[in-house]
């Protein structure tokens, strides 16, 4: 009985204690405010893309988020990460190969993970009249899923990667008397689209290239280009082909056509990557 009673003692001690206490509860932290750099999409205005992330994030954090996010357009890598020296962001939105690239560059960056992993597909992109190219450059990446060709060149130009020196160009054989298509490669997101100091494409860029143009008979000559000028190098017809456009692994989260104007067709994607940060270390 006496255990009892000290025990709702205690119960009733304590529930006053916290009713009673003269100090204030403590207000809720107003969120932290982050601004995220992040390479230009083609088909939706910074404005856009960050109603677009906003309304993402406000279906799947809670009420009280303890972070909101501002995205800050660049039209190139170089620019992003100078804006990250800089202080002018806090951190870039980038893929994790992008991210395992420019952590072996600069040990003062590091990763941070989002709360919820988003991923994106990349594929290669034609004018929307040339079927006859498309269809083509679809058998050749199919054909490459389905003997191993691409998860080889996968392992060896990005997944295993652990020295970006070790990138080297590879070679786009010429085909005699074959037809010459021009590929728009921007060096934006090495290792899988990288262009070297000295302006020579490399890499995995090179290397899917190289077997996709011995796949469709045709000769492949590289243009280098700033991403956010990709739409307008195949509008214009500066180039035939863009070497990537982003489209989303899982479009009820995020438009399908984010990063994929009208009059642009894409073919069957080659690559698969998740979205990360980087930002530098505290």
């Amino acid at each position: 009985m006496k255990k009892v009673f000290f025990a709702a003692l205690m119960m009733v001690s304590l529930l006053l204690t916290g009713c009673g206490s003269d100090k204030p509860a403590e207000a809720p932290k107003a969120p932290e405010k982050a601004t995220i750099g992040v390479i230009t999409h083609l088909n939706a205005s910074e404005e856009k893309y960050n109603d677009v992330m906003s309304k993402l994030e406000k279906s799947y954090r809670p009420s009280k988020a303890s972070l909101t996010s501002n995205y800050k357009y660049h039209d190139t890598l170089k620019d992003m990460v100078l804006a990250l020296d800089a202080g002018k962001v806090d951190m870039i939105s980038t893929y994790q190969c992008v991210a395992d690239y420019l952590l072996r560059e600069n040990d003062k960056l590091e990763i941070h993970k989002g709360e919820r992993v988003l991923s994106d597909n990349f594929c290669l992109a034609v004018r929307d009249g040339d079927k006859i190219l498309l269809n083509e450059l679809n058998k050749a990446i199919k054909s490459m899923f389905s003997d191993g060709k691409l998860a080889e060149l996968s392992k060896a130009y990005i997944i295993d990667v652990k020295d970006n020196a070790a990138l080297k160009p590879v070679t786009i054989e010429q085909i005699p008397d074959a037809e010459t298509i021009k590929i728009a490669v921007t060096g934006d997101l090495p290792p899988l689209d990288l262009v070297l100091a000295d302006g020579t494409p490399s890499g995995f860029s090179t290397a899917v290239l190289a077997e996709i143009s011995k796949r469709i008979g045709k000769n492949v000559e590289l243009v280098q280009i700033d991403s956010a000028a990709r739409a307008a190098a195949l509008t214009s017809k500066q180039v035939d082909v863009v070497f990537w456009v982003s489209i989303p692994k899982d479009n009820t989260l995020i438009p399908v056509d984010i990063d994929k104007p009208v009059g642009i067709a894409i073919s069957e994607p080659y690559y698969t990557d998740s979205i990360v940060h980087v930002a530098l270390k505290k």
